[in-house]
C-alpha cells in the first residue's frame, strides 16, 4: 500500500517528538524527558502526544532505540575504514569508536548503559530491544568472524557452573548463533571489560585516580587482543 500524506505527516511528527526528547535529555538530563516537557517544547498539549505513543514508556523505548541506531551507525561507519580481512583492525577500530561515541554523547550513553532500563531485556520484543540487538550484532558478527577464521582456546562447556551454563545457553539461543558455551562466555567477558571500562570513564568513576583514562583503555585493548588471537596496534597519532 502506498504511503499517504497523512502517513508522512505522522512519521514526521514522531521523528520530531523523538528529536525533542533527545534534546531534553542532552540539555537537562533523563528526568526532564517527560510527555509534558516534550509537548511544551513542541507547542502541543501532553494528551495530544498519546496519538503517537501509548505511554511514556513507549516513547522512552523509541528514544532508546533511536540512540542505539545512532551508535550502531557510528560503529559501522568506523568499520568501513578498515579492509574487510583486517580482523585485528576491525576489533580495535570498533572498540575505539564505541568509546569515542560514548564520550561525545555522555547523557545519551548514560541512558543506554548507566542503569538498567525497564523492559529492555531479551524477554521483551519492542523497538528498544530490537535496536539493542542490532547494536549487539556489530560485536557478535566480528566475534564470529574471529572464531571462524581461527578458533581460540575457551573453557570447555562441562567446566562451567550449571547456572552459568543455563544462562549462556539462553543467550546463545536468543542470538541464534552456533558457538560453544565457552566462546559465548569469552564474548561476554570481553564485552564486560570493554563496556565497563567505557562506562567508568564516561560516568566519571575514574576521576579519583585518572584525569586521562585513554592510556588505560588502550592497555585494556592490548590485553584483550591476544585472548582473541589478535595483534594489538596503538592508535595513530
Amino acid at each position: 500500500m502506498a504511503e499517504t500524506r497523512r502517513d508522512r505527516l505522522r512519521a514526521a511528527t514522531v521523528e520530531e517528538i523523538i528529536r525533542t526528547a533527545r534534546k531534553l535529555l542532552v540539555e537537562q538530563g533523563q528526568e526532564a524527558v517527560t510527555l509534558r516537557a516534550i509537548a511544551r517544547e513542541m507547542g502541543m498539549t501532553a494528551p495530544a502526544l498519546y496519538r503517537y505513543f501509548d505511554s511514556h514508556q513507549e516513547l522512552l523505548s523509541h528514544l532508546v532505540g533511536d540512540l542505539f541506531n545512532d551508535l550502531t551507525d557510528a560503529l559501522y561507519d568506523a568499520l568501513c575504514t578498515v579492509p574487510p580481512g583486517d580482523l585485528a583492525g576491525k576489533f580495535l577500530v570498533v572498540s575505539r569508536a564505541f568509546r569515542r561515541w560514548a564520550l561525545a554523547h555522555e547523557r545519551e550513553y548514560a541512558l543506554l548503559f548507566g542503569t538498567p532500563l525497564p523492559g529492555l531485556d531479551i524477554d521483551r520484543d519492542d523497538f528498544a530491544t530490537e535496536c539493542g540487538r542490532r547494536f549487539g550484532w556489530v560485536f557478535m558478527t566480528l566475534f564470529l568472524e574471529l572464531w571462524n577464521k581461527s578458533p581460540f582456546p575457551v573453557r570447555p562447556d562441562e567446566e562451567l557452573d550449571p547456572e552459568l551454563r543455563r544462562q549462556l545457553e539462553r543467550y546463545r539461543d536468543w542470538m541464534s548463533v552456533s558457538l560453544p558455551l565457552g566462546a559465548m562466555l569469552t564474548f561476554i567477558q570481553c564485552w564486560v571489560r570493554l563496556q565497563g571500562s567505557v562506562s567508568l570513564e564516561v560516568l566519571g568513576h575514574l576521576r579519583f585516580a585518572l584525569d586521562n583514562p585513554a592510556p588505560l583503555f588502550e592497555l585494556m585493548l592490548a590485553e584483550l587482543a591476544p585472548q582473541l588471537g589478535l595483534r594489538y596496534s596503538p592508535p595513530e597519532e
